[in-house]
């Protein structure tokens, strides 16, 4: 396998509904999951770039959250509407998307 120019991870975690803290599951993550994959199958992607589900990455108050990597980019609050914008701009466009990044004090 050629290693990938980016991995895309999207957390998938799951808590119970009462939960105070939420989870990205319960906000929606799966179609984030669905529409990452469907655009990399649309486009052509697959290989070019990896995408996997990952548990909690501890950043609840901000989920659903898409971690790009090699360059450590976090998203917060991703709806599926966005994974074309996070594709354009960042995985082929090389640039974050600055509406959608989480606060750099949750790297702190």
């Amino acid at each position: 396998m050629a290693r990938p120019e980016k991995h895309v991870f999207v957390c998938t975690h799951s808590r119970s509904s009462d939960d105070p803290k939420g989870s990205c599951a319960a906000s929606g993550s799966q179609a984030i999951v669905d529409a990452f994959a469907s655009e990399f199958e649309s486009r052509g992607l697959w290989g070019r770039f990896k995408l996997n589900t990952s548990s909690c990455f501890g950043t609840c108050e901000y989920n659903p959250s898409v971690l790009v990597y090699p360059e450590g980019v976090m998203y917060q609050k991703v709806a599926a509407q966005d994974v074309a914008t996070i594709i354009e701009e960042h995985l082929l466009g090389n640039k974050s998307v600055d509406a959608l990044k989480m606060p750099e004090e949750v790297w702190s």
